[in-house]
């Protein structure tokens, strides 16, 4: 709380927020995806290939979730402390963006990818490249001065804003994006990149929780106002990154071990499946067609190379 009759000089806080204009601003970006996003899923359904609602409803609370981020109190406060220009972030860089992610589908990005220039950028959702993107990003941020330069001046923090959702999207992409992975990124390799991921959160998290020194004393003011000391304000950010970054980590190894054993037994009925018809399966295949979600497909597939079989007694048709 703060101290009694104490308040913060508006002449103080940064023109990013002194006029009430900034966040909205930062907003309409994010209402132009929304209406491209709106309307792209339209003409899919039309097509009568609709986008499952869970994911436009993950889409959606993701942009929510910028936008309370972005416009209310919680971006104020954030020009005051570090505690809560560190749960901006964290809501901004991690759980928008996963939810971002997750709304999107092959068929919603086949627009924006038949384009050369952003075809060509599918290299940066390669999770050898994605990854240190994202850490050298959120550490370049956190460098007090680039942390003081954002405070003050609307460019730069709209800059450091669309860089933490912009390769925030780039990291969840190889666990839960629609475009292709690598053959060798498997549900091992997943779970080494969420620990991996969250292991760079940990390195700036217990920076935060345990340096003697004030890192950004640009929020002296705010703290004052507060009634909380610098290395208080400090360490509570790097504790609130680290609870958040376990509970996400810990809530993403469970999901990912619990995806793997579906995965597995999808493919082991496939397997059993095409023995038993007499058709031709290897288990690359049939992994490959699992991971990706079309194990449907495959399935279908097989039925119809045993049902072509059939007539003409031959007891091994590869599926195609």
């Amino acid at each position: 709380m703060r101290g009694a009759g104490a308040t913060l000089n508006p002449v103080t806080l940064p023109i990013a927020h002194e006029t009430g204009i900034f966040g909205p601003l930062e907003l309409l970006p994010m209402l132009i995806v929304a209406g491209l996003y709106t309307r792209r899923s339209m003409t899919l359904s039309a097509k009568g290939r609709p986008v499952p609602l869970w994911r436009q409803v993950c889409f959606a609370s993701g942009l929510l979730v910028i936008a309370v981020a972005l416009v209310t109190p919680i971006s104020d406060v954030a020009d005051e402390l570090v505690i809560a220009h560190m749960v901006e972030h964290l809501l901004l860089g991690d759980v928008a963006t996963l939810l971002l992610v997750l709304g999107l589908t092959g068929p919603l990005l086949q627009p924006v990818l038949a384009i050369k220039f952003f075809d060509r950028l599918r290299i940066l959702a390669h999770p050898a490249v994605a990854l240190p993107l994202w850490a050298i990003n959120l550490y370049f941020w956190h460098t007090p001065p680039l942390y003081d330069a954002a405070y003050g001046t609307a460019p730069v923090h709209a800059l450091e804003h669309s860089t933490f959702i912009f390769f925030g999207c780039l990291m969840w992409m190889p666990l839960f994006g629609p475009l292709p992975v690598p053959q060798w990124f498997t549900a091992a390799w997943k779970v080494g990149y969420v620990i991996a991921v969250r292991f760079v959160g940990v390195i700036l998290g217990n920076v935060l929780m345990w340096s003697g020194a004030v890192l950004y004393p640009i929020y002296g003011p705010g703290e004052s106002s507060w009634g909380i000391s610098p290395i208080a304000d400090q360490s509570t950010a790097g504790v609130i990154m680290m609870l958040e970054g376990t509970f996400l980590g810990l809530g993403l190894l469970g999901w990912l071990f619990f995806a793997a054993a579906k995965e597995g037994i999808e493919k082991q009925r496939l397997l059993d499946l095409a023995q038993d018809l007499g058709v031709e399966l290897d288990a690359e295949r049939a992994q490959r067609a699992v991971a990706a979600g079309h194990g449907a497909h495959l399935e279908a597939q097989i039925l119809g190379a045993a049902s072509e079989a059939a007539p003409s007694g031959d007891p091994g048709v590869a599926a195609r």
